[in-house]
């Protein structure tokens, strides 16, 4: 066959064909090979890290899920663009409007945006009339279709202004004016909502405040960064009653998680001596208690304390009256709280967590194929299916069951555990996986026992992972004061968020309220006990 006896002579049908060509090729490429092959194969990779993690990952493999859903976000959102562009481009008739467009849909994800019943609604009703264009006719209803379009109502600021007339008495002469409302920041201008929102968006989304200049400035009011720093300042002021009894509440827990992460903080000292850059490395802990999963009566919540280094000290000092039940990693910080006292009772007992173990035998396997590691994963798994089912059940049956069906699992782990140790080269990464588990059986025994007990520190873990967010947007804090501030606030979010609440309503409602609330009866601000102000 001879294509170019086929072709036309006239240049405008020529280019016609060469551009139809190129967007069918573009439309090709993107839809099969980008769709089909990158956005399935990164699905894919995205999920096995993320069910062999168990809770927090290694920073190489926190990084590398990162980087993957950002390429993940990307080709979707390619192909999508690139699916509207071939259906634009696509000839109107029958023969080939079709068939491209039943290619760009499957580019295109199928599931529906949720919306909350409480999203208002408003009602577009577009009526044909009452007349039949037709004949003339009357119309009659006989039915409707119903379509549902979501749409954005961008925020914007507005001024209040608090008018307070004042009147004189016609017969004594006296002066009458109503007394001006309080202010979350008294003399300063910002509104309770405002203020939640500045928090909020620092504080949970981790935007920076220069950001929120730049959106301000955009809704017409140029707010200087450092009237944002004073308010961030004196809004954790006001809310700080409120944030010492979260902390009384959490520390008294009879079971705790904890764990810490790196924060990076200015140290002004250090770098007008030229000494380093100018930056020190801090720690955030975070504590948290979620009787939750065994059904427990206290209310959950999470404290976060922050510390200039990572000494022991902060840590005793962080639980200098907390007692009962520890779950945490193997940080030698906490050594001191497991040791017997006066009278021969350790302050606490020591809970291990599982999934802390599990990942070292998972980087083994990721990166040697041992096959020892792969078993020992396997091992653990079975610990976790058990899990699941429980999950949400009183102490006592959840010790019952494991009791009966994890107990054999964890005693035939540890004796096959010893046994590999006696065939694998003692100073590798897998033999020292092993000793870290069996150097501390009885931390990781104690599940079995005491129902309350979780299988791991997922909970402490899942309460910092805004911190590693943060970091990537703010980089450092400002100053160690800085950082407690940070602590704090993070405090009161995060056991918003725990108790399910929005922390934008909570803090709105507690600033519009908490200069005129009684003292001695705090405790109904706090999230577990709190019911918004009825307006």
């Amino acid at each position: 066959m001879n294509v170019a006896a086929d072709l036309p002579e006239d240049p405008a049908l020529l280019r016609a064909m060469v551009a139809r060509l190129q967007a069918e090729n573009a439309k090709l490429t993107a839809t099969l090979r980008a769709h089909d092959l990158m956005i399935e194969a990164l699905r894919l990779r995205i999920a096995r890290l993320k069910k062999q993690a168990f809770g927090k990952s290694s920073e190489k493999i926190e990084r590398e899920i990162e980087q993957l859903e950002l390429a993940l976000e990307d080709l979707l959102v390619t192909a999508a663009e690139q699916a509207v562009v071939a259906n634009d481009k696509d000839e109107p008739d029958e023969a080939s409007a079709g068939p491209a467009t039943d290619a760009a849909t499957k580019t295109r994800p199928s599931r529906r945006p949720r919306v909350s019943a409480d999203t208002p609604r408003e009602r577009h009703e577009l009526d044909p009339g009452s007349t039949c264009p037709e004949c003339g006719g009357n119309l009659r209803l006989v039915g409707e279709d119903v379509s549902e379009i979501l749409e954005m109502i961008t925020a914007k600021l507005k001024v209040v202004e608090i008018a307070r007339p004042k009147k004189s008495c016609r017969c004594c002469e006296k002066m009458v004016q109503a007394p001006a409302p309080s202010r979350p920041i008294p003399g300063s201008m910002a509104g309770a909502s405002l203020l939640a929102y500045v928090l909020v968006s620092k504080f949970d989304d981790q935007l920076p405040l220069y950001r929120q200049n730049e959106i301000f400035a955009r809704m017409g009011a140029d707010i200087p960064r450092s009237t944002l720093a004073d308010w961030c300042g004196g809004g954790m002021r006001i809310l700080l009653p409120v944030i010492d009894r979260i902390e009384a509440s959490v520390l008294s827990s009879e079971i705790l998680h904890a764990d810490d992460t790196p924060i990076r903080v200015l140290n002004p000292q250090a770098r007008a001596k030229g000494i380093g850059k100018g930056v020190m490395q801090g720690r955030i802990w975070g504590y948290v208690c979620d009787q939750r999963p065994w059904a427990g009566t206290a209310p959950p919540g999470a404290v976060y304390r922050y510390a200039p280094n990572w000494k022991a000290e902060h840590v005793l000092a962080h639980l200098g009256n907390a007692s009962g039940i520890l779950q945490a990693d193997a940080y030698k910080g906490y050594a001191k709280l497991y040791e017997p006292g006066a009278d021969g009772q350790p302050r606490f007992q020591e809970a291990a967590c599982f999934a802390h173990w599990r990942r070292d035998f998972h980087d083994i396997w990721t990166s040697q194929k041992s096959e020892i590691a792969h078993e020992a994963l396997e091992r653990i798994g079975q610990l976790y299916d058990i899990e699941r089912e429980i999950t949400g059940q009183p102490a006592d049956l959840r010790r019952a069951v494991r009791q009966a069906r994890s107990k054999p699992k964890l005693e035939a782990l540890h004796a096959w555990a010893e046994a590999q140790l006696t065939r694998i080269p003692g100073k590798g990464d897998l033999a020292k996986a092993f000793r870290y588990g069996l150097s501390r059986w009885a931390a990781f025994s104690l599940f079995l026992d005491d129902g309350r007990v979780a299988i791991d520190n997922n909970a402490a873990e899942r309460a910092l992972r805004s911190i590693g967010i943060g970091r990537k947007n703010w980089l450092f804090a400002g100053s160690e004061a800085g950082a407690e501030t940070l602590a704090r606030a993070m405090t009161i979010i995060e056991s918003a968020k725990i108790n399910n609440l929005d922390p934008q309503a909570y803090l709105t409602d507690l600033f519009r309220r908490v200069h005129d609330h009684k003292i001695n009866r705090i405790d109904e601000l706090l999230p577990w006990n709190w019911r918004p102000l009825a307006q």
